[in-house]
């Protein structure tokens, strides 16, 4: 047995059996335990102080309480009250139905509801041939539904699925353009864009099968025609739609 001054006046009694070797690891290190390790960190736990005639052991800092401690444990997930609901369409948004717009690039044009989308989307034409609007997709709050119905039983159901799906909107990825090209290409106002072939075969079909079924009722084709607007005195909370 020895005294060692230098770890607080603590006799460590080492017997022979108990000196580890270099067989014996540290757990949390993984390396070989030695007499100075042991030593340091029975030092490191706590320490004999005196103050005054008393003394008391004081634990070390690693040990001590911190000074803000949060007040829960467990961080409580933060609740998410927005959810994807399947939206459902009002009961006048039917196919075929003759429809307002009230925003966008068309707004005030009459168009005729080709069939209702998922997420309150409406897919909707003029068509193109009589006031200008094409086939696009419009918001279901920014419409008011007439109550004019035209017969949409002349579109295939093919060609209609395939006009619905969100490939066929997808707006085509342009190509950057590097080096001296794209630098002197700065100033130039961009090319117009033209649609498809494709899509204009695809709106030239939904015209065909619209417009025999408009010429059956007169003046149907100048009512589709027509803008939409509002004067002044006009109240249209009290319109029959």
């Amino acid at each position: 047995s020895g005294e060692v001054g230098s770890h607080n006046e603590v006799d460590f009694k080492i017997q022979a059996s108990n000196i580890p070797t270099h067989d014996n690891f540290d757990t949390f290190t993984n390396r070989p335990t030695t007499i100075d390790s042991v030593l340091v960190k029975m030092s490191t736990t706590t320490q004999k102080k005196t103050f005054g005639k008393s003394t008391r052991e004081v634990p070390h800092h690693s040990q001590k309480a911190k000074k803000w401690y949060p007040a829960e444990d467990e961080v409580a997930p933060k609740k998410v009250r927005k959810t994807i609901r399947a939206s459902t369409p009002r009961s006048t948004l039917t196919p075929g139905a003759v429809l307002i717009l009230l925003a966008g690039r068309f707004r005030g044009k009459r168009v005729i509801l080709l069939k209702n989308l998922p997420q309150g989307v409406l897919l909707v034409t003029g068509p193109f041939k009589i006031n200008g609007v094409p086939l696009r997709r419009v918001n279901a709050r920014y419409v008011i539904a007439t109550s004019q119905k035209v017969d949409i039983a002349g579109i295939e159901q093919k060609k209609l699925d395939e006009i619905s799906g969100d490939k066929y909107f997808a707006a085509d990825k342009a190509e950057k353009k590097k080096g001296e090209e794209a630098f002197f290409q700065q100033g130039e106002k961009p090319e117009k864009k033209k649609p498809s072939s494709s899509r204009a075969a695809d709106q030239k079909a939904v015209d065909k099968a619209l417009l025999s079924t408009i010429k059956k009722t007169p003046v149907l084709a100048s009512y589709l025609a027509s803008s939409f607007s509002l004067r002044k005195g006009d109240r249209p909370h009290e319109m029959v739609w």
